[in-house]
C-alpha cells in the first residue's frame, strides 16, 4: 500500500467532496481523467502543481491546495515511508532476528495523515492511515495502541458488535499490562472506553460477542468514568466522556446523559479538536432533545452548523443535515424535510457509500426513520406498503424500535389485527429492553400501537394483560422528556403523553389527563405535536365526563382538527372528524 507523504490527495478528497462534486465532474474542469484523478487523491499519484493550481481554483481552497502540492522534482511518496507502511523497515534485534524499527516520527505523520481524512468524513481511507501507523510501530505497544484507539472512532453498523475492533482494544490492552507510565495510563483508560462502546453497540444479547453485551459495556463504563482523573489530560478526558457517554446511553437517565455531555464540551472547548468538538455539540444537541429543551438544541444545532461549514467534511454535513430535517418534521415544516428525506440525502448517500466514508447502513437506517415519521405525520403510511421501505423496516427488525413502528404503520392503514399480532409480539420482549436510551422510543411506539388499538375499539382482551407492563417501563421517563428515535433521527414525541394514553387505555382517564398536563410544556414548540395531544385530551375528557364535559371536548377536537388541516395530517384530522360526528 503506497500513503501519500505531503498530504495534497486527502485534502482534496476532503474538498471535492465538501463541494458536492463527483471525481468525473471535478476530472472534466481540470482538464485530466477521472482515473488519474483518482490515483491522486489515494495517494498513488504525484500531483502537478499545475494540477494543484487548477484543483484550488475549481474547488475554491484559497492557496490550501496549492501549499500541500508537492515542489516539482520532489519525491511525492519517500520509499521510506512506503517500506515502514508495509512493515519493509527492519532493524536487527540482539539475538539476531530482526524485528521493524519503531519511529514515532513517522508514526505522528501517518497518524496525522489519518486524522485528515477522518475529519474530511473518508473512515475507510482513515483506517488505511491507520493501519499503517500501526504496522510502523511495531515494537511500540504506545505508539500501537494510539493507532487503534484513532481505529476504533469509525462508525460501526448500528445494533452490530464489531468483533475485529474488540480483539484489537483487549490485544492493545494486554500489551500495556505492566506500563506503569502516566502515557500507558492515559491509553488505558482510552482503549476501556472504547471496548466499553463497541460492546455496549448490540441491540440485545443476541447480537452481542459472547457474554460481553450492552449491560457489560455500559458497567465497564461506568469503572472507567470513576477512574477518570479530574485534572488530567483533556485529550485523554474527551474520548473517555464521548465513548463511555455511548457505552452508557440506554442505560443512564436522560438528564445524567446530559451532564455527561456538557462535561465533553468544556473538555472539548480547552482541547480544541475539530473531532471532539463536533462530538461534543452533537451529543449536547441529542441530550438536549432527550429532556425536552427544545429551544436549547436549536442554539446547539446553530453551532453545529458552523461547524460543519468550518470543517467541510461531507459526513459532518450529513449530520446536520440529518438534525435540520428532525427540527423541521417536530415543527412541521413537512415540505422541506421532504425535500431533505426523499431528494437531497439520497445524493449523500450515495456519494458517501461511492467513497466508502461511512458503512452505508447507518446512512439509510437514519433516511429511513425519517421517511417513515414523515409518512405517518402526513396520514401517507400506506405508500410504506406500496414502496420498498416496508422492506426496508422488515430487514432491521432485530431493532424492536422498527417492529414497534411496523405494528404502528398496520393500525393506522387499517390492519388492525395484524398490527396487535406484531404489537404483543414486540411487548413479550420489553423485559429484555435497556431501561433508558432506544428503549425510550421503541415503548413510545408501543404506546402508540394501543391508543390505535383503544381507538379502534375490540381489542381490550389483548390490551389488558400488557399495559401494566408498559406504563412500568415508561413511568421512569415521565414528565418533561421526548422519546428521540435513532441518533439522531426523529423526535416520536414527550413521553408524558405516551404514559397518558396508556391511561387511557387502562380506563384511567383522570390519570391520563395529569400526563397530558405534563406533556404539555415539551409539545408547545411543536404545532403537529399538540394537534396531536389535543385529540388524546379530547378522548380523555370525554371518558371523565361531567359537567362542561362534552363542550370542553368538542373545542379540543376542533383545535386538533385545525391543526391537522394546516399541517396537512389526513389522518388525525379524520380521527378528530370521526370524534366530531360521534358526539
Amino acid at each position: 500500500m503506497v500513503i501519500e507523504y505531503d498530504g495534497f490527495g486527502a485534502e482534496l478528497r476532503r474538498r471535492r467532496i465538501a463541494a458536492g462534486m463527483s471525481l468525473s465532474e471535478l476530472a472534466g474542469k481540470v482538464y485530466c481523467s477521472r482515473s488519474f484523478l483518482s490515483r491522486v487523491e489515494n495517494g498513488r499519484r504525484r500531483a502537478s502543481l499545475e494540477l494543484a493550481q487548477l484543483c484550488d481554483e475549481v474547488l475554491g481552497a484559497k492557496g490550501a491546495l496549492v501549499g500541500l502540492a508537492p515542489l516539482p522534482g520532489s519525491d511525492a511518496v519517500p520509499k521510506a515511508v512506503r517500506e515502514k507502511a508495509s512493515g519493509a523497515v527492519k532493524s536487527p534485534e540482539r539475538d539476531g532476528r530482526s524485528a521493524v524499527a519503531p519511529d514515532r516520527a513517522e508514526f505522528r505523520r501517518l497518524l496525522r495523515r489519518g486524522d485528515l481524512s477522518h475529519t474530511a468524513g473518508g473512515m475507510r481511507e482513515a483506517e488505511r492511515y491507520y493501519t499503517a501507523a500501526y504496522h510502523s510501530a511495531e515494537g511500540d505497544p504506545r505508539a500501537q495502541a494510539e493507532a487503534v484507539i484513532r481505529m476504533a472512532r469509525r462508525w460501526s453498523d448500528p445494533g452490530q458488535v464489531d468483533r475485529e475492533l474488540l480483539q484489537s482494544i483487549r490485544g492493545c490492552l494486554t500489551a500495556l499490562d505492566g506500563d506503569r507510565s502516566s502515557e500507558a495510563a492515559g491509553l488505558r483508560l482510552r482503549l476501556e472506553a472504547h471496548l466499553a462502546k463497541k460492546m455496549a453497540l448490540a441491540v440485545s444479547q443476541d447480537t452481542a460477542a459472547g457474554l460481553a453485551g450492552p449491560a457489560e459495556g455500559a458497567r465497564l463504563a461506568e469503572e472507567t468514568l470513576r477512574r477518570l482523573p479530574d485534572d488530567g489530560d483533556d485529550e485523554v478526558r474527551c474520548e473517555v466522556l464521548t465513548e463511555c457517554r455511548w457505552a452508557r446511553y440506554d442505560f443512564m437517565p436522560a438528564p445524567e446523559s446530559l451532564t455527561l455531555s456538557e462535561r465533553l464540551r468544556e473538555a472539548a472547548a480547552r482541547q480544541d479538536s475539530p473531532y471532539f468538538r463536533g462530538e461534543a455539540l452533537m451529543a449536547v444537541a441529542i441530550d438536549q432533545l432527550r429532556n425536552g429543551r427544545i429551544f436549547s438544541a436549536l442554539a446547539t444545532a446553530n453551532q453545529y452548523r458552523k461547524h460543519a461549514a468550518e470543517t467541510q467534511s461531507a459526513l459532518a454535513l450529513w449530520q446536520r443535515h440529518t438534525l435540520d430535517a428532525l427540527l423541521d418534521l417536530w415543527h412541521g415544516r413537512f415540505d422541506a424535510a421532504a425535500e431533505w428525506i426523499f431528494v437531497e440525502s439520497l445524493k449523500f448517500i450515495e456519494l458517501l457509500r461511492a467513497d466508502y466514508a461511512v458503512p452505508a447502513d447507518n446512512l439509510t437506517q437514519t433516511r429511513l426513520g425519517q421517511a417513515y415519521w414523515l409518512l405517518r405525520q402526513q396520514g401517507r403510511l400506506a405508500e410504506l406498503f406500496t414502496s420498498d421501505l416496508a422492506g426496508d423496516v422488515e430487514r432491521h427488525a432485530y431493532f424492536p424500535v422498527w417492529r414497534a413502528g411496523l405494528a404502528l404503520a398496520l393500525c393506522e392503514t387499517g390492519q388492525h389485527a395484524e398490527g396487535a399480532d406484531l404489537f404483543l409480539g414486540c411487548v413479550a420482549d420489553v423485559d429484555r429492553f435497556p431501561p433508558s436510551g432506544w428503549a425510550v422510543p421503541a415503548l413510545v411506539l408501543l404506546a402508540e400501537v394501543c391508543a390505535a388499538l383503544d381507538l379502534e375499539g375490540g381489542f381490550e382482551a389483548e390490551l389488558a394483560p400488557v399495559l401494566p407492563t408498559l406504563r412500568a417501563r415508561l413511568a421512569p421517563h415521565d414528565g418533561q422528556q421526548l422519546a428521540l428515535g435513532g441518533w439522531p433521527t426523529v423526535l416520536v414525541g414527550p413521553t408524558a403523553r405516551a404514559c397518558g394514553v396508556l391511561a387511557l387505555a387502562a380506563n384511567e382517564p383522570g390519570t391520563a389527563l395529569e400526563h397530558f398536563r405534563q406533556a404539555a410544556v415539551p409539545a408547545r414548540s411543536s404545532q403537529p405535536e399538540l394537534a396531536r395531544l389535543r385529540l388524546a385530551q379530547a378522548r380523555a375528557v370525554r371518558r371523565v365526563g361531567g359537567p362542561g364535559s362534552e363542550p370542553n371536548a368538542v373545542r379540543l377536537l376542533r383545535e386538533a382538527a385545525r391543526g391537522a388541516e394546516t399541517y396537512g395530517m389526513t389522518w388525525l384530522g379524520a380521527q378528530c372528524e370521526g370524534l366530531l360526528g360521534r358526539g
